[in-house]
């Protein structure tokens, strides 16, 4: 962290004395941590082509638009869903926002929209207004898209084609797969209508006639020659559809029709036997001079700045230039920071609001829609602000992208109180820790439903093991080896693989008595948390990257990313550097180390340290580890219909998906406001169903049926 502020100091140092030579602005651009070295390569190549702007680091897209509202940088990139957070939170109540230049692409650099929603059909077709779309055969692009889902579902259910989207008993994507199968004779709706397999299956089965238009209507996935914009077309050209729904720019490449100053290939389906369908039911031609009837359109992605920047000219000016750069030099902060390619550029636009922007292109509505019952959120227990706080952002961004039913987030005094609260049905969900479910079970009335996972290295039980790693040419063959070695853990306290099994064997081993002792074990460690200045701080490094003296000291044995040894990558590479003789870490670091490159060590270089004597293979695990690590959970109440609980099962691994593989967006894993493990643990993956074969219960109960120093499980649990 030290290290990009004094890059930020002297960057913006060069930037400001630039542009008084050049006279030219100067704007800010908050930009996702995982982009920051982009962000310093922009700056780098930005100077010398006499643009001086700069860099401030946000947690993620989400962090970086709070930013830019408290005016604390003056650009972000975003996405229209961004700009829906932007409109409807009050981030910026004084400064307001204002999208100021769009990223479009170069070939239609003339459309004020990123792409408009069309209906197409057969021009002989007997149909004179929405309602006349009962009993039809239709093709949508796919489960969850824009233009073949959330906006045909959106402005029907306006138009009361749709029957009952809000119906009790269903889920918020039942409800709606279920109206369109009610409408629909046949259709084609590929994908994935649930992120939980079982779910997922069970719904297509259901629902199988949204699946009979489809090139594998028993699959009903991608890829399918009858999915997507162009495959919607088709379904409805050469599938026998009634109709497609789809946008403009593909009709007229399907149908060989000027696009811009673009030339596209001749069509062997002729335009002239299709017709757009229009909302208030009216058909047009579909032609290169008529201009096509929209359902609505999706917004350029683009540039949002604080209402506070005063030169928008010259801001638009530098955005503009940097697109060109970028482009002339393939640089990854022009994919990453400017969200440009080879197809598109970013265009000067006049300045409008997020609001005003989505409301123009009749895309509000859209990100709004409310399918489930409207009275029934997803109600989330958490019993700390730093959880509330992560849970609310969680809440509004899962929403605005299109996860439901919506999370509400409430705060209870302890985990108890949640449980409490969960019994008497004024809360839904809440995460509690593996060892603590059978308690649950027995006097809360609770059902698990979801689990964390952790990659791989774990269980089928989602099941972390502890070990302990030793160098395959190491002289320690046995605990009591350890005496007056180094160790590496990946935290003090708090830590299931690093500190609390370990501490648990060494205790069995009669090596220590307590974790107070473990000194008189180990000559020197690291253990981020320690006591700064104990020996078991003397082993750790800071942050050793800043290369600033003082940065390495205040950092020193700090359980932060700052110290280079914190966690278990950073335990190894405490290992690694010769720093520790053994390093005490979750098993996932090593079944990972394979796409780990930061760690100049091999799992061929490594072995296990058996808590029973002797070494193992790392393949060997099973029989040589300190321990297995429950995993988090969330439960619900026993009482609660099957419909609700799988509601709640698709609605909390929907909400978290898109985030496991965009944490650029919102970090959901991973250290939050500088804290380990609020709400979820930092390891975690993805969240999974939990089916009816779970039986740890019982098992990860005996977890906290230990000694006194393995009491340390419980204030663990509540760093949630």
């Amino acid at each position: 962290m030290a290290k990009k502020y004094i890059q930020l100091f002297l960057l913006g140092y060069l930037a400001i004395v630039k542009s008084e030579i050049t006279k030219q602005p100067v704007f800010t651009m908050c930009v996702p941590e995982v982009y920051w070295n982009d962000c310093i390569k922009m700056m780098d190549e930005s100077i010398v082509k006499g643009i001086p702007i700069s860099c401030v680091s946000g947690r993620d897209r989400y962090d970086c638009i709070e930013k830019v509202g408290r005016k604390e940088a003056d650009i972000v990139a975003v996405d229209p869903e961004d700009m829906y957070l932007a409109a409807k939170n009050n981030f910026a109540e004084e400064a307001g926002y204002s999208i100021i230049e769009q990223i479009r692409t170069k070939e239609e650099v003339d459309e004020p929209y990123r792409y408009e929603a069309v209906a197409v059909v057969h021009k002989d077709l007997e149909i004179y207004d929405v309602h006349g779309l009962y009993g039809l055969k239709s093709c949508h692009t796919g489960i969850g898209r824009n233009v073949g889902y959330k906006i045909p579902i959106t402005k029907l259910k306006a138009m009361g084609v749709l029957g009952d989207i809000n119906n009790s008993e269903y889920s918020a994507r039942e409800n709606e797969i279920r109206a369109l199968s009610n409408v629909f004779k046949k259709g084609c709706l590929v994908g994935t209508w649930s992120p939980d397999p079982t779910i997922n299956q069970r719904l297509k089965e259901t629902y199988s006639n949204m699946c009979a238009l489809c090139e594998k209507p028993e699959v009903c996935d991608y890829p399918d020659k009858y999915s997507g914009y162009e495959g919607a077309l088709r379904c409805l050209t050469q599938n026998g559809g009634d109709i497609a729904w789809t946008k403009v720019l593909y009709v007229k490449r399907y149908f060989g029709l000027p696009i811009g100053k673009t030339t596209v290939s001749p069509s062997v389906e002729k335009a002239s036997d299709y017709m757009y369908f229009c909302p208030d039911g009216t058909k047009v031609p579909i032609d290169a001079t008529t201009k096509p009837c929209t359902w609505a359109a999706r917004p350029w992605q683009g540039y949002m700045a604080n209402g506070q920047v005063k030169d928008v000219d010259a801001v638009q000016k530098e955005l503009s230039e940097l697109g060109v750069i970028g482009e002339k030099e393939k640089s990854n902060w022009w994919k990453n920071l400017l969200l440009l390619d080879d197809k598109t550029l970013a265009v000067k636009t006049v300045p409008i609001k997020p609001e005003e922007h989505l409301i123009e292109a009749q895309y509000l509505d859209v990100i709004e829609r409310n399918s489930g019952t409207p009275e029934r959120d997803a109600r989330w227990c958490v019993w700390n602000e730093k959880s509330l706080e992560k849970c609310r952002a969680l809440a509004k961004a899962s929403f605005s992208r299109d996860a439901r039913p919506q999370l509400d987030c409430i705060q209870e005094q302890d985990q108890e109180a949640c449980l409490i609260a969960l019994r008497d049905d004024a809360v839904d969900l809440i995460m509690i820790d593996g060892a603590d479910v059978k308690k649950a079970i027995e006097e809360y009335n609770v059902k698990p439903i979801v689990v964390e996972s952790y990659g791989i290295g774990q269980t089928q039980y989602h099941e972390i093991p502890a070990v302990a790693v030793v160098k395959k040419n190491s002289m320690i063959t046995n605990l009591g080896d350890l005496k007056g070695k180094k160790s590496c853990h990946t935290y003090y306290k708090n830590d299931y693989a690093g500190w609390i099994a370990p501490i648990e064997i060494l205790q069995k081993s009669n090596l220590i008595t307590s974790e107070n002792n473990i000194g008189d074990l180990f000559v020197s460690s690291c253990a981020p948390g320690a006591p700064v200045g104990s020996k078991l701080c003397e082993q750790c490094a800071g942050n050793v990257a800043s290369k600033d003296e003082s940065v390495i000291i205040a950092s020193k044995c700090q359980p932060t990313q700052a110290e280079a040894f914190s966690g278990a990558k950073g335990a190894l590479k405490c290992l690694a550097m010769d720093k520790g003789d053994v390093a005490f870490v979750p098993f996932t670091v090593v079944e990972q180390l394979v796409n780990i490159t930061d760690i100049n060590i091999k799992q061929e270089d490594i072995v296990l340290l058996c808590p029973n004597g002797g070494t193992a293979s790392i393949n060997e695990w099973e029989k040589c580890n300190f321990g297995l690590e429950p995993p988090r959970i969330f439960v619900s109440s026993e009482g609660k219909s099957p419909n609700v609980i799988e509601e709640l099962t698709h609605g909390i691994i929907e909400a978290t998906h898109l985030y496991s593989m965009r944490p650029d967006l919102l970090q959901i894993y991973g250290p939050w406001g500088g804290q380990r493990n609020i709400l979820f643990k930092d390891d975690t993956t993805e969240l999974v169903a939990i089916d009816g074969s779970w039986n740890r219960w019982d098992h990860w109960a005996t977890i906290k049926e230990t000694p006194e120093s393995f009491e340390t499980t419980t204030s663990f649990t509540e760093t949630y």
